[in-house]
């Protein structure tokens, strides 16, 4: 297997989004019982529900532990995929690190358990870790698939997996490059001849997003002409983004009704917001979720646009909103100032 990176083994991509939809499309198959199941993340990115529904494929639900950070826990992989193997057959699951939308870090000892639970499962993984380079809680540490894997000895040696990287995300954040690749990790030979095949069909990803995926995986090193300035340039941008990501967790939790948890990387906050039954009776009237109602009314009261909870999954009776961490810090806190009033308006409004 191998810690560096087999050329042969390197996918090219018009982003990341383009191998995801490729691998996933690989690993779908059979009919009614039989009928290719693949495990996502709830709250997931919405490339994922899009894509296996394109693909006539079964979405298998597992929840991230909103109560410990948005972790990943064992039971409910297991419960998940036992409830699966029901009405299909699980193939793959899919993991998001650093997360999006919630913005966990998953721990060394967190990826250990999935790859233990996947090898166990005979589960093809697919790590998609485009936000690796963004990562800001303190004690939090980005740790690829690939690297845990190999350290965890010839037990795993045969585990399959499929990881992914981008241009769009990180510090870099060039999403109009469309660059990306896939590394095929312990993939029959025989069956990632038939992926690349299936890959040439689309000749090759941009020119300009090749040559800026170059760049991301080839940065000035020590020495070199453009370093000092290209560090200072990455420092600035994620610590400020450190900056921010505190200061919008701190500020949703100061307010009544509202509660964050640490966004320890990625580029968003997921906050909870508890509701009260008017507003959820309001919602329901004008036939829309109540995250959404909510995002509705902060976007037409205080001009802020977020995404409803709903449009990426959440457990029943809850509901939240995505806002990203990215505008410079003092348009960071104008929009926590107009959340603060916003939402202490709307809950008086629709209190019991």
């Amino acid at each position: 297997m191998g810690e560096f990176p087999q050329p042969n083994n390197i996918m090219l991509s018009a982003g990341a989004s383009e191998a995801i939809r490729a691998v996933v499309k690989l690993l779908v198959s059979g009919e009614g019982k039989d009928r290719a199941g693949i495990m996502i993340p709830i709250p997931q990115y919405p490339l994922y529900s899009a894509t296996l529904s394109e693909f006539d494929a079964v979405q298998i639900n597992y929840f991230l532990n909103e109560d410990a950070d948005w972790s990943l826990g064992t039971e409910e992989l297991q419960r998940s995929i036992d409830e699966a193997r029901k009405h299909c057959n699980p193939r793959a699951i899919c993991i998001i690190n650093p997360g999006n939308p919630t913005g966990q870090v998953l721990s060394r000892q967190n990826i250990e358990e999935i790859i233990k639970f996947a090898h166990k499962e005979r589960l093809f993984i697919c790590a998609d870790e485009v936000y690796q380079d963004n990562v800001y809680a303190k004690g939090a540490e980005f740790h690829s698939f690939k690297k845990v894997l190999t350290e965890m000895g010839d037990q795993y040696a045969d585990q399959e997996l499929a990881s992914f990287h981008s241009t769009s995300k990180g510090f870099m954040g060039e999403c109009g490059m469309r660059g990306g690749y896939c590394e095929l990790v312990n993939v029959d030979p025989g069956i990632q001849a038939q992926l690349f095949k299936l890959v040439s069909a689309k000749l090759c990803p941009t020119v300009t997003g090749q040559a800026v995926m170059d760049v991301v995986v080839n940065p000035p090193q020590k020495g070199e002409p453009s370093y000092d300035l290209f560090m200072e340039e990455k420092s600035f941008v994620l610590s400020t983004l450190a900056e921010k990501a505190k200061l919008v967790a701190d500020g949703f939790n100061s307010v009544e009704g509202v509660t964050c948890n640490t966004v320890m990387g990625a580029m968003y906050s997921f906050p909870q917001i508890h509701l009260p039954k008017k507003a959820i009776e309001a919602a329901k009237k004008q036939n829309l979720s109540p995250d959404a109602f909510y995002a509705t009314h902060f976007l037409e009261e205080a001009g802020v646009c977020i995404v409803p909870g709903s449009g990426f999954g959440q457990r029943e009776g809850t509901f939240h909103f995505r806002m990203t961490i990215l505008p410079p810090v003092d348009k960071i806190k104008e929009v926590m100032d107009r959340f603060k009033k916003f939402h202490t308006k709307f809950m008086e409004t629709y209190s019991d």
